[in-house]
């Protein structure tokens, strides 16, 4: 539980059961685990300033907590190379009812796709590299968390 920032891959299900374990009340465990897209691609590879981003993921965490009702929540994220198909993210939270555990997870991925401090490079099947920024719709769905339109419940 809690925010890791790591190279090593992680064990989806230990997570899960370890926030559905939290509590007795805790009626809805959601996860979003999210993985490398294959397609053009032979590698992705994340960097981040140690220190900065787990700071920054600690208080997007502590924000979602102070908007629902959770019992606990985890943020696992990859750094290094990692090949198509690998996991890069894991974000769970756990709650009494399914409503906030869905929304607070969906506002947690939102943050992390558009304004954790990640960096990330593809490499394309040719060998050329690019460097991948936030997506018009990524940042789409993360303004309405700040503009009100999608509110805790």
């Amino acid at each position: 539980m809690g925010v890791r920032v790591q190279e090593a891959d992680f064990d989806v299900a230990a997570e899960l059961d370890a926030l559905g374990s939290l509590d007795p009340d805790v009626g809805a465990v959601v996860s979003f685990t999210g993985l490398v897209r294959g397609s053009g691609i032979t590698a992705m590879t994340l960097e981040h300033y140690p220190g900065m981003t787990e700071k920054a993921l600690e208080a997007i965490k502590a924000e979602a907590m102070g908007r629902w009702p959770l019992q606990g929540a985890t943020i696992i994220h990859r750094v290094g190379t990692l090949a198509p198909g690998a996991r890069i993210v894991l974000v769970a939270v756990a709650s009494r009812h399914r409503g906030a555990a869905f929304e607070a997870a969906e506002f947690l991925m939102d943050y992390l796709k558009t304004r954790a401090p990640f960096w990330k490079k593809e490499t394309a099947e040719d060998g050329t590299a690019r460097w991948v920024d936030a997506r018009e719709t990524d940042t789409s769905a993360a303004d309405r968390w700040r503009t009100g339109d999608a509110k805790a419940s």
